[in-house]
C-alpha cells in the first residue's frame, strides 16, 4: 500500500516535470511579447495575442520553407528507412561472406569524418549544391540505425527465412514479405529518429542553400527569424513587426519551439504501440 502511494506520488511529479516547459512554452507564445518580458507566466497567457503567430507566419519565404521541409522528411524517411533496412537484411544473413568487413566499415564511419571542409568540398563538386537532393542522398544509410535494424533482424528465428526458400522465395521476396512485417517496431521507432532528424535540420539548408529561396526550409527561416529579432535589441519600435504588433525574442522563440515541434507531437501517438511493442520484444526466449 506504502508504495503504491510513493509510487504514484513520483509519477505525478514526473508528469508534472515535463508537462509544465511545455505548458509553459505554449503559455508565453500567446502573451504579448513586452509583457512576456516581465515573466511570471506559468501555464496561462497573461495578455492573450496571436500576434507573436502572425509574426511568424506572415514571413513571405515561410511556406516555400514548410513546403521543402515536409517533403525532405517524407522522402527522406522513406528513402532512408527502406535502403538501412535492405542493408542490414543483407548484412544479418551468413552466408553473405563480406558481411564483417562491410559492417566494420560503417562502424568506422561512426566513430572518424573527414570533416565539415572536405565534405562540403565533395558534396559541391558533386553537384548537389543549390539542389534538393543535397538533404536526401548524402544520408541514404546511417550507420547507427542500420546496426539497430541488423540486430533486431539477426533476433527473428532463422526457420521463416528458410521456410520461404523451400516455397521458392528469393532474397528480395523474403525481405519484402517476411522480413519487414516483422519488423514493424524496429522500423516505426527508427522512422520517427529520421523524421524528427530531418524536420529539425537546417545547418544542410545554411551549408549547401543558403543562398536559394527555392530549397531553403521552414527551420532555416524561423531560425533566421528569430536571430533577427533577437539582434534587434530592446527598441520596443525595432520589435514591431509588420502588423504593427509587440514582438520580443522571448515571445517568438516560444511561437517557434510550438510550430516547430508541434507535427512531431502529432505524428508520435501513432508510432506509441510500435514503441511499446518494440520494449518488450525479445523478453519471451523459446
Amino acid at each position: 500500500m506504502v508504495f503504491d502511494i510513493v509510487k504514484w506520488i513520483f509519477l505525478l511529479f514526473f508528469f508534472l516535470a515535463t508537462i509544465y516547459p511545455i505548458l509553459n512554452t505554449l503559455a508565453v507564445s500567446f502573451n504579448e511579447g513586452l509583457d512576456a518580458i516581465r515573466g511570471g507566466i506559468y501555464i496561462l497567457p497573461r495578455e492573450f495575442t496571436l500576434d507573436n503567430y502572425r509574426s511568424v507566419l506572415s514571413k513571405g519565404s515561410l511556406m516555400t520553407g514548410a513546403y521543402n521541409t515536409v517533403l525532405r522528411t517524407v522522402i527522406g524517411t522513406v528513402t532512408q528507412l527502406f535502403l538501412t533496412a535492405l542493408l542490414a537484411f543483407v548484412l544479418s544473413r551468413k552466408e553473405f561472406m563480406f558481411r564483417t568487413p562491410i559492417t566494420l566499415l560503417f562502424i568506422f564511419t561512426m566513430y572518424f569524418n573527414a570533416g565539415l571542409i572536405p565534405n562540403y568540398l565533395w558534396l559541391s563538386r558533386l553537384g548537389f549544391a543549390n539542389t534538393f537532393w543535397v538533404y536526401v542522398i548524402p544520408g541514404m544509410i546511417s550507420a547507427f540505425n542500420l546496426l539497430v535494424i541488423r540486430t533486431y533482424i539477426r533476433g527473428l528465428p532463422e526457420s521463416l527465412v528458410e521456410s520461404a526458400q523451400i516455397d521458392g522465395a528469393g532474397y528480395f521476396t523474403i525481405f519484402m514479405k517476411v522480413i519487414l512485417p516483422l519488423c514493424k517496431p524496429v522500423l516505426a521507432t527508427v522512422a520517427l529518429f529520421i523524421a524528427v532528424g530531418q524536420w529539425n535540420s537546417w545547418f544542410d539548408t545554411m551549408l549547401y542553400n543558403g543562398f536559394s529561396e527555392r530549397y531553403t526550409t521552414l527551420q532555416y527561416e524561423l531560425m533566421k527569424l528569430l536571430s533577427s529579432v533577437t539582434s534587434q535589441g530592446a527598441n520596443a519600435n525595432d520589435m514591431k513587426n509588420a502588423g504593427g504588433s509587440m514582438v520580443t525574442p522571448t515571445s517568438i522563440r516560444a511561437a517557434t519551439t510550438i510550430i516547430t515541434a508541434l507535427p512531431i507531437v502529432c505524428l508520435y501517438p501513432f508510432l506509441q504501440r510500435y514503441f511499446i511493442s518494440g520494449l518488450t520484444i525479445g523478453g519471451v526466449k523459446e
